[in-house]
């Protein structure tokens, strides 16, 4: 588990605000209870559990400037 500040990066952050919008859009529309809150805790909760603490534990470079 990472804790301190996550290590920046251009091609992921472009990557996020393009092809995740669509993919999302699309599942959102296919998928029922897709993107509602809570829902990662029934669909797998290891993996739930693990990106609540890593939220928790890092921050990210931008949050710097808040």
């Amino acid at each position: 588990m990472k804790f301190g500040m996550r290590t920046p990066s251009l091609k992921r952050s472009i990557s996020a605000r393009t092809t995740g919008r669509a993919k999302r859009a699309i599942k959102k529309a296919i998928i029922p209870g897709y993107g509602r809150k809570g829902v990662g805790w029934v669909t797998n909760p290891k993996k739930a559990i693990y990106n609540k603490v890593y939220r928790k534990t890092t921050f990210s470079f931008w949050d710097l400037f808040k």
